[in-house]
């Protein structure tokens, strides 16, 4: 067992150096991408002085200055998106065609046990297609899963393709809706 869940993290990090290298090749590398990156990060580091400077300021126009701004980051942020989006595509299909082939090999194996029972409602996915009722067995596609979420974020930070944390904080997602904005 022990051996299958260190196979199972090694294919995770395997998996997302891929996604990683698949993402360079499609679009980190591109000039539109990279223009598109710059123009984010300075309208965000611009942006975030401007709401210091000014804080709550009553005056009309400053607001508008700063909502126009906020809009041109919102379109930028979405072109970004958008620029990302044909890797995902690509990701996506490779990704799937391994998971399937994974899934296979260790269809029916208990890879890990886990320190508590999942709730009801994901035990569908971590208990799947094992036999038994102790429902603190997990599959392989539950491991896998929660290897490469937190695997993943980690070896974009350490590449050096994580969004900057002002552009994060600033910008919206790909909806528009700005993320901070939510509560």
């Amino acid at each position: 067992m022990w051996a299958d869940t260190l196979l199972i993290v090694f294919i995770s990090i395997c998996t997302a150096f891929l996604g990683e290298g698949l993402t360079w090749l499609l679009v980190y590398r591109t000039e539109k991408y990279q223009k598109l990156k710059t123009e984010v990060e300075k309208q965000s580091k611009r942006l975030e002085k401007r709401k210091e400077v000014h804080g709550d300021s009553i005056d009309k126009q400053i607001k508008k200055k700063i909502e126009r701004e906020e809009e041109k980051l919102k379109t930028n942020n979405r072109d970004l998106s958008l620029v990302k989006m044909k890797s995902m595509f690509a990701i996506g299909f490779a990704f799937t065609a391994l998971l399937s082939m994974f899934n296979s090999i260790f269809d029916g194996r208990v890879v890990a046990k886990l320190p508590f029972v999942p709730i009801t409602w994901i035990q569908g996915i971590s208990h799947r297609n094992l036999l038994g009722e102790d429902y603190t067995d997990c599959s392989f596609i539950f491991l896998y899963i929660l290897c490469t979420m937190s695997i993943r974020q980690n070896i974009q930070k350490l590449l050096g393709f994580a969004p900057s944390r002002a552009a994060s904080k600033q910008g919206g997602n790909i909806f528009g809706a700005p993320t901070q904005g939510l509560k």
